[in-house]
């Protein structure tokens, strides 16, 4: 299931910093904590899978300005989330219309709506677009130490370990394998994206244009709760490219 959350803001021109994913994903879990705290706390633990993603912060006209880290914005903003567990959709979109009043970085926003996105009928052989970077990671031998190593898209097993991840929440969230495993990824466009995750730690990604052909159940786990790690940090949202098959 996933939402369009759409916004005002207080001030405008509104700022919007570059690296802002902690910022909403600080939002997501107070608005959940505030509808349903037990399911806030399980979420914090870094051992549970989370099952949800959510897109940039977006406004619809931008400007940008030399040298600065963050952008302008007019004109109201918005973000997509998505999930495939419904309780942490009723938690979160509950805690935002309860709260409607939204502080990010210094700016102050009010929920304007909220609008569930239809999903898809499928999702193989169509153009997907990402609405957040996606991550894919690996760990490699470095000085006789095993350290995290950010992969691409140039790299086979970006797709190896994209199609393992995919797999992995599939069972985490089913209990059972998928009918078919098997998925292809014909990346079209690729542009590399280095976010601050959180003070002083960052994250490579890829924003990405591609088609992806095989499994519905993967791909569809892919467009509910994200293409490759760090999903709840922001990272692997997808749309379709128009709604029509090119």
């Amino acid at each position: 299931m996933r939402f369009s959350i759409r916004l005002t803001s207080q001030s405008e021109p509104f700022k919007v910093p570059f690296n802002h994913l902690h910022y909403l994903q600080g939002l997501v879990y107070r608005r959940i904590q505030r509808i349903n705290p037990e399911l806030s706390l399980k979420l914090h633990n870094p051992k549970i899978p989370k099952f949800f993603t959510f897109s940039l912060f977006m406004a619809e006209k931008r400007e940008f300005l030399d040298g600065r880290p963050y952008f302008h914005g007019y004109n109201g903003a918005y973000f997509y989330f998505s999930t495939a567990v419904p309780e942490i959709a009723e938690a979160f979109i509950g805690g935002l219309l309860q709260e409607p009043l939204v502080e990010l970085w210094g700016e102050r926003f009010f929920v304007k709506e909220v609008k569930a996105v239809p999903e898809p009928k499928t999702l193989s052989g169509r153009k997907l677009v990402t609405l957040s970077p996606v991550a894919v990671t690996t760990l490699k031998m470095q000085f006789g130490k095993l350290k995290r190593y950010d992969l691409g898209p140039t790299e086979p097993e970006f797709y190896d370990n994209l199609r393992e991840n995919l797999l992995e929440k599939y069972v985490a969230l089913y209990g059972k394998e998928p009918e078919e495993k098997d998925i292809e990824l014909d990346v079209i466009l690729a542009k590399p994206k280095r976010l601050e995750v959180k003070p002083g730690i960052y994250q490579r990604a890829w924003h990405l244009v591609f088609r992806a052909r095989g499994s519905e159940e993967l791909l569809r786990v892919g467009y509910q709760v994200g293409f490759g790690e760090k999903n709840s940090i922001g990272f692997g949202m997808v749309k379709v490219d128009g709604r029509r098959r090119t």
